[in-house]
């Protein structure tokens, strides 16, 4: 199968369209698990690396930028930076157990609950949901201003519009995913309770 085009794949990952990471993954997901598997000696290394990267992918789709290399250069240099973050951590965590095996000197461990993580995982979704409702133009310079850090002057002169439209679109764009993704009001507040 022929890998879709580098671009083009970008911008529907950026809008949210879930085949796209899909065909990402047909395309590219052996080649991330062959790389995390040759740095980690491990599949199941390897399978949580690959998982790490496309949940990359999908979130911060913006973070690829096809002008400075391929989305396969991309992703194997993200699953190589991956593996050797576990290969280290894995590194760590036996330097640790073997220096003090008592559970009374652990340190808690600072990662977010299982409840934080599907609260933050539900609330990306949402804004992913949101950002595609918007109409393309106003997606077009929300996704220049904050997801590609241009002012919204320099959007303007990427989408060749004057910058007080660029600034209107995203005035409004801002404005309706406040009130989308605003938390809906307490009822044991509106009742008086």
């Amino acid at each position: 199968m022929r890998p879709p085009a580098d671009a083009e794949l970008r911008r529907r990952l950026v809008y949210g369209d879930e085949s796209a990471l899909a065909e990402a993954y047909t395309a590219y997901g052996g080649l991330v698990r062959a790389v995390a598997a040759r740095v980690t000696h491990s599949t199941a290394a390897a399978e949580d690396v690959a998982q790490e990267v496309f949940a990359q992918l999908w979130t911060r789709p913006y973070a690829f930028d096809a002008r400075r290399g391929t989305l396969r250069t991309w992703l194997s240099m993200l699953a190589h930076r991956r593996a050797v973050d576990w290969v280290r951590s894995e590194a760590r965590h036996r330097k640790d157990a073997r220096a003090d095996d008592s559970a009374l000197h652990a340190i808690p461990d600072a990662a977010p609950g299982p409840d934080e993580t599907v609260v933050h995982r539900e609330r990306f979704r949402q804004l992913h949901s949101a950002l595609a409702e918007l109409p393309q133009p106003q997606r077009e310079v929300v996704h220049l201003a904050y997801f590609a850090g241009r002012t919204y002057r320099q959007a303007a002169v990427e989408l060749g519009i004057p910058e007080g439209t660029a600034k209107t679109r995203l005035r409004t764009a801002l404005r309706t995913l406040a009130e989308t993704l605003a938390d809906p009001p307490d009822p044991a507040l509106e009742r008086g309770a």
